[in-house]
């Protein structure tokens, strides 16, 4: 792993690769390795580029609250650093608000974006910001993970099983859990909202959606396709995370996009 210097602190990420650049940015509470499926068999044409969050794997936690819209800040750093001529831009879950949110803000570093089951567009009803304020608790998050984990993750293979164990392991003590519990406090603020934001999106655009996700269920998965102009989306029979349950489905989807943003 190598240390990018960030406005808020050291970021660990894994470089693979050498091509078209493709950045890859994880769920919350779990690491770049949710992506090595899915990087072997892209291959090395491509540089893949896969970050651990602030607080995440082998990232220290920084300066600042462990916030989705610090995270989006680290990931477009990263970007505008690492990859300045663009690069495709693939994000699931807090990473998938990343990665729109740079798309919509900073258009001449995303060639494509890829969003996996993304949040920042199903508002804030009163029930969502109830069980954001609960899993901001450490005692409650810490408590709850090894079973929330288990029905997000849907596990069918030995990838998806890894992810789950990261997840859990992350959040049982800090700077894990302490990032984990901010990142949920961050998800009830009217900043982690990008449905006005994402209409003014140009790059090619994949929305791609686990339909057995309980966590933001597919029918967002819909709203983020019909939001985003252009966008395509493609559902899995999977979890939270298709790219673990089925990495040569992910990979079979990307290909025409990684193509045409490398033309």
């Amino acid at each position: 792993m190598d240390l990018l210097e960030t406005a808020s602190g050291p970021i660990a990420y894994d470089e693979r690769g050498d091509g078209p650049a493709i950045v890859l940015l994880p769920s919350g509470a779990h690491d770049h390795h949710d992506y090595d499926e899915l990087r072997a068999l892209l291959g090395d044409g491509v540089r893949t580029i896969a970050l651990d969050w602030p607080g995440h794997g082998a990232s220290p936690s920084g300066e600042g609250p462990a916030s989705a819209m610090r995270f989006a800040d680290v990931a477009e750093e990263l970007v505008a650093r690492l990859a300045p001529e663009g690069a495709v831009v693939v994000g699931n879950s807090v990473g998938g608000f990343a990665a729109a949110r740079i798309a919509a803000r900073r258009p001449e570093l995303v060639k494509g974006l890829v969003v996996i089951d993304g949040g920042g567009f199903g508002g804030r009803p009163p029930h969502v910001r109830a069980f954001c304020a609960l899993m901001a608790q450490p005692w409650f998050l810490r408590r709850i993970y090894p079973a929330f984990s288990a029905r997000y993750m849907r596990a069918r293979t030995d990838a998806d099983r890894r992810a789950r164990d990261a997840g859990v392991a992350t959040t049982r003590r800090d700077p894990g859990l302490r990032a984990v519990t901010e990142l949920w406090r961050s998800f009830a603020s009217p900043e982690h909202e990008l449905r006005e934001e994402a209409k003014a999106i140009t790059a090619p655009t994949l929305v791609l959606w686990g339909r057995r996700d309980p966590v933001i269920p597919l029918r967002l998965g819909r709203r983020v396709a019909a939001t985003i102009p252009g966008a395509r989306l493609v559902v899995f029979d999977s979890g939270h995370v298709p790219h673990t349950t089925d990495p040569a489905g992910v990979a079979a989807a990307l290909a025409p996009l990684i193509a045409t943003a490398s033309a």
